[in-house]
């Protein structure tokens, strides 16, 4: 009868632990074999995910992209007019590269600077202005008191009046004979040449779109909890202490997201100083009123150019905003944040040990 509890020759190996199979024990397995699962599921995630994003980027590339690069081609085109080799009228407009812009920035370049400052000066002190009213109108609406839906309809009635209309009711408003007058006590000529132009400028964009700044800090006004303010009258802090270190800071984000939308918007004012002034009027001239000036006297080629240079100034502005501010505005640590997950990840790295396994 045969023992089967004989114990196996000596010269048989023992078996090695299971788990590293074609590695030696204690080490790792190879990299690439144990990944395979994942890789294949991050790939199929990558292309649900572009999939979902394809729509989006085809609206985009329709409605941005197309018509940047049609606005750049046609900045290299000039103006038709006499042909020098026929001596005839062209019917097509002639290469001359990029002499638009060269006559831009050069000796002829008055009016552009012009504009450009303009632009500059309508963006810095509306924003300004808007921010501070803004937030007041927020701090107004976020309190508790008998009529407050009352007045917060009322603050954003001028943010949903569309601009030709606000444009025309400040311009009867800034008339001669206008209530702006009437109070003052004396006349001014508000929509002529001058510094007064462009305080009425200033003055109707400020009272158009301040709500809008103030809508967005209610919203953010509205997700920080009463027992933080709780806690800080009980610790002896005044109201002013509380909004300096407590609401700023937690609305900041919401804040940075309405200044950043309302730079953009005033760097492309057209219509409001359009209508309550009116056009090549060198005191409120913008870029927008300058391209559409060049393109009302069918020169689309200087139109163009203009285009793409106020295009290029607004691109930026919002890539130097979102670089300098862009973890404030999206509300988490950015990139820091992400290194110090990185870091910490290595620090927990286990190391390796290379000693073997004994049989």
């Amino acid at each position: 009868m045969v023992d089967t509890n004989t114990p196996p020759p000596p010269d048989t190996a023992a078996p090695r632990p299971s788990g590293t199979a074609g590695s030696r024990a204690g080490r790792p397995a190879a990299p690439g074999t144990a990944p395979r699962g994942r890789n294949r599921a991050t790939a199929g995630s990558g292309r649900m995910a572009a999939l979902l994003v394809s729509p989006t980027l085809l609206v985009l590339s329709v409605v941005v992209l197309y018509p940047t690069i049609m606005a750049l081609r046609e900045s290299l085109y000039g103006v038709k007019g006499l042909d020098p080799t026929t001596g005839f009228i062209s019917n097509t407009e002639p290469f001359v590269g990029l002499q638009n812009y060269a006559d831009i920035f050069g000796a002829g370049g008055d009016r552009f600077w012009n504009a450009f400052w303009n632009t500059t000066f309508f963006t810095i002190v509306t924003v300004a202005l808007e921010t501070v009213i803004g937030v007041a109108m927020a701090l107004i609406m976020h309190k508790a008191f008998q009529g407050r839906a009352l007045v917060r309809a009322s603050i954003l009635i001028p943010w949903a009046v569309p601009t030709a209309i606000s444009g025309l009711l400040w311009r009867w408003i800034f008339n001669s004979d206008g209530i702006a007058n009437a109070l003052l006590g004396h006349q001014v000529l508000w929509t002529t040449e001058g510094f007064h132009a462009k305080v009425a400028v200033i003055i109707a964009e400020v009272w158009k779109t301040a709500p809008f700044i103030g809508l967005l800090v209610l919203a953010g006004l509205q997700v920080i909890g009463k027992e933080v303010y709780e806690a800080a009258r009980m610790d002896g802090a005044s109201p002013l202490r509380q909004f300096w270190h407590i609401t700023l800071p937690l609305v900041k984000p919401a804040l940075l997201v309405a200044v950043l939308f309302r730079c953009l918007d005033a760097l492309r004012m057209f219509d409001l100083p359009y209508l309550l002034v009116g056009p090549q009027k060198n005191s409120v001239e913008t870029l927008s009123m300058l391209a559409q000036n060049e393109a009302s006297n069918v020169r689309f080629g200087p139109a163009a150019a203009y285009a793409v240079i106020l295009f290029l100034y607004v691109f930026l502005i919002a890539l130097g905003f979102v670089r300098l501010l862009g973890a404030d505005v999206i509300g988490d640590g950015g990139g820091t944040a992400r290194k110090g997950k990185r870091k910490s990840r290595l620090r927990r790295a286990p190391a390796t040990d290379d000693a073997e396994v004994p049989a």
